[in-house]
């Protein structure tokens, strides 16, 4: 015992380990990638950045070009649309410089070659405007000025495209070693994702080994549990199957020892009942003239004698083993007539009627009469203890086992454990005006036929009565 539980704690404390270790892992994985993800993203617009410099140094040198070419195009063709190409690039030069100005914010020396290039530019500019002046107010004609001052301008372009290529070979320089940083992140990264797979791989193989041997443990336990309740199931059926014969058992003695006294007190009662009304009909012949109250009086003790061996003549009847004409019978059809006889009393009670009979025809040895007024006295008493407006009555037959199993269920009142232990007893009624003998009389009848009949009911949750018949030969 004190090992499985080592075990047991030994076993567990590989469980947490592994998902500690692995939640841990996932999140160190979860941190440096997102970190990673960051200064990726970051050395990318640096990357994009300096990308973006290097095109707009391209482009400043190609629009002050195409400047240049439109303004030469037109001293030669004199045709203004050659200066479309200057008017643009004063646009897209504009442009390069609104671009680098905060491109350029970080970096000193970045922002003097800047304004460098800022005064070549527009000096350069100048020159063009000059030129332009000149030529059209000497009558369109090149000069030597002119072509003095178009050296002087090739020399600022020169200088332009020194800056120009100064500024681009430190950004492409730049911009290899980003990228070489960029690539190396990425390669670091790849190296900690393919770790984090290999070290996930196997705490997932650790945990699905651990999980798998616990598993088939577990299922073990389970299948050991399921044996046991299947064992203790049987054996509480067996306990309830007994206890329900002893319970019948202790009826069927109850109800014996029941009939053994009636018939003792029928025979103890009746003798001087006789007497009695022997004594009673000698004085009223002996006496000459009897008075009216003494007459009244001689009434009064016939009609309690006559009331007194009624009772004894119920009780016995009640109690009796009696003869019974068996014959087949179908037990769907004994129901149907039961119920027609009580159709007024369910009406009257708009009590709704459910029927479920098994769809096989089960046929019993019995006295149709008898057991007809058997089934009558239990659905007579459901009725009365419905006292709702939505009073249900559910009958049902159906086979359990070899036998036929009868069931009428009502929604009334129901019965406390008191008043259900003694339900067969001869003249225990909760009723006003009832004499306490009809269940009595319905187990009689139910035992002469060697069936049995068991009641389950709880205050307010109604009553079922289950009966059952063997099935005929």
């Amino acid at each position: 015992m004190m090992l499985n539980v080592i075990k047991q704690l030994q076993i567990d404390r590989r469980i947490r380990a592994g998902y500690g270790a692995a939640f841990l892992l996932l999140l160190i994985s979860f941190i440096f990638i997102f970190y990673t993800n960051r200064q990726l993203r970051e050395q990318t617009r640096a990357i994009t950045r300096t990308h973006n410099i290097i095109i707009h140094l391209e482009d400043l040198i190609s629009g002050i070009k195409d400047a240049e070419t439109g303004v030469r195009g037109y001293f030669i063709s004199k045709d203004e649309a050659f200066l479309d190409p200057y008017h643009t690039s004063l646009q897209r030069v504009d442009s390069a410089f609104a671009f680098f100005k905060p491109a350029f914010s970080n970096s000193f020396s970045k922002q003097q070659n800047l304004e460098k290039l800022k005064l070549l530019v527009d000096k350069k500019y100048q020159y063009l405007i000059f030129e332009l002046n000149y030529f059209s107010t000497h009558n369109f004609l090149i000069t030597d000025t002119q072509i003095k001052l178009g050296y002087e301008s090739k020399s600022v372009m020169d200088s332009i495209r020194t800056i120009v290529k100064t500024m681009q070979v430190e950004e492409k320089n730049l911009l290899i070693e980003k990228t070489k940083v960029l690539d190396n992140r990425y390669y670091a990264l790849n190296i900690f994702i393919v770790i984090s797979l290999i070290l996930a791989f196997l705490f997932a193989f650790f945990g699905l080994l651990t999980y798998t041997r616990e598993n088939n443990a577990r299922k073990a336990s389970e299948q050991q549990v399921l044996e046991f309740q299947k064992q203790l199931q049987l054996r509480i059926n067996d306990l309830d199957n007994a206890n329900k014969e002893l319970i019948q058992m202790r009826r069927i003695e109850k109800f014996a020892a029941t009939g053994r006294i009636a018939r003792n007190i029928a025979h103890e009662v009746r003798n001087p009942l006789t007497n009695i009304n022997l004594a009673i009909a000698q004085l009223k012949s002996d006496l000459p003239g009897i008075d009216t109250n003494s007459s009244i009086l001689f009434d009064m003790v016939n009609r309690n004698s006559q009331r007194i061996n009624q009772l004894i003549t119920e009780l016995l009847n009640a109690t009796r083993f009696a003869e019974l004409n068996y014959q087949p019978v179908l037990i769907n059809t004994l129901l149907d007539e039961a119920l027609d006889l009580a159709k007024d009393r369910i009406a009257l009670k708009q009590i709704k009627v459910e029927k479920n009979y098994s769809a096989e025809k089960f046929t019993i040895s019995a006295d149709k009469e008898k057991i007809k007024i058997a089934l009558l006295n239990i659905i007579v008493n459901a009725v009365e203890a419905i006292d709702t407006n939505d009073g249900v009555l559910k009958i049902s037959i159906r086979k359990e086992g070899e036998k036929c199993l009868l069931e009428i269920s009502d929604n009334g009142v129901g019965m406390d454990t008191v008043s259900l232990s003694k339900l067969f007893e001869p003249y225990f009624t909760t009723k006003q005006k009832g004499n306490g003998l009809g269940l009595t009389n319905t187990q009689n009848i139910i035992l002469n036929h060697k069936g049995n009949i068991q009641v389950e009911s709880m205050p307010g949750k109604g009553t079922s009565f289950f009966i059952r018949f063997d099935f005929t030969d």
